[in-house]
């Protein structure tokens, strides 16, 4: 499977970092406006994940060599104008997070590549796909898929499972660290509190994850809502569940749900634990979300759930699955 990356922000770059010497996957070629050496020094050095252990050499400014493999480096901005067909590239994953539309990611199709995975929820008329939860509804017609975000990764699989006991309500908080989308001087924005300064306050922002929850379980219409608190670290997040179920249980009916769940037939995309765990030590950690059973908590039917995540890592290890998955069924 030959593959190529449009957009280098974090998404991009740690798929790269993934993706260089992977057996089963080829990466091809990388697309960013950004000029070249300052893209390799990023592929290089990384304030989170650390040196990249091997040797990254540009040449020419158009392509980079790593380990023996040579990868083309690309400068266009309009993806219609893209070599996809000429190095047959059968994937694209779009991380640029400006073609999240049909019609935006379309145009990779039209130069050549075969499917288009997004880094994000894209708009409505993109199946949202999440892996562990509805893979299975990939056909070998869908060219365009969302494996949604980070959080909706994270939560769906949280909200599957409690809703075998059934869900009255569900109210989700995710501390989450902060982004490239925030600034580190306050500056102006449309949402006045994500122009604040990000290594300096606790910042609550406006998402999405409600509606996209709702579009992947209709029986919760209107019963989910959802913020994101950014909170001044550079990586990991803290899923907080506050769950109204229909009927009572316990934390320990909780937990054994989830560590059962983590040991069969989700092992590899949820996990649980009862380590005396904070945000730093989750970093790396391939899983969507990890139950923390040390802080679980019921009164009567009301339930407290709490979820760490790795949001890069562990939302590029879905995106690795995807590639895989569709590897295998679609051949």
């Amino acid at each position: 499977m030959r593959i190529a990356i449009n957009g280098m922000g974090r998404i991009g770059r740690l798929l790269f970092r993934r993706l260089v010497g992977h057996e089963a996957i080829e990466l091809v070629a990388i697309n960013d406006i950004m000029e070249p050496d300052n893209l390799a020094y990023l592929l290089k050095y990384d304030s989170v994940y650390g040196t990249f252990p091997d040797p990254i050499t540009l040449q020419d400014d158009d392509r980079l060599l790593v380990n023996g493999q040579s990868i083309a480096v690309l400068q266009e901005p309009d993806p219609i104008k893209l070599p996809w067909k000429a190095l047959g590239v059968d994937v694209v994953l779009e991380c640029s997070g400006r073609f999240t539309s049909r019609a935006g990611a379309s145009a990779h199709l039209a130069v050549g590549a075969k499917k288009v995975l997004l880094s994000t929820t894209g708009s409505p008329e993109i199946p949202l796909m999440i892996y562990g939860f509805n893979q299975h509804l990939l056909t070998p017609e869908t060219d365009i898929i969302s494996p949604g975000g980070c959080m909706t990764n994270c939560s769906t699989h949280i909200l599957y499972l409690l809703n075998s006991i059934g869900i009255e309500s569900a109210h989700i908080n995710v501390l989450h660290s902060y982004t490239s989308r925030q600034g580190i001087v306050d500056a102006q924005h449309k949402q006045f509190r994500r122009g604040r300064a990000a290594a300096e306050s606790i910042i609550p922002v406006e998402i999405d994850l409600a509606h996209s929850l709702e579009n992947l379980f209709s029986v919760l219409q209107n019963r989910i809502a959802a913020v994101s608190t950014r909170v001044p670290v550079a990586n990991g997040a803290l899923a907080d569940f506050t769950i109204q179920l229909k009927q009572p249980t316990t934390a320990m009916e909780i937990n054994q749900l989830f560590r059962t769940a983590a040991a069969k037939e989700y092992k590899g995309i949820l996990d649980y634990t009862e380590e005396q765990l904070v945000s730093l030590d989750i970093k790396g950690n391939t899983h969507s979300c990890i139950v923390d059973g040390t802080l679980t908590s019921v009164v009567g039917n009301h339930v407290k759930l709490i979820t760490w995540f790795d949001n890069e890592f562990g939302y590029t290890s879905r995106m690795l699955d995807w590639l895989l998955y569709w590897k295998r069924v679609l051949g």
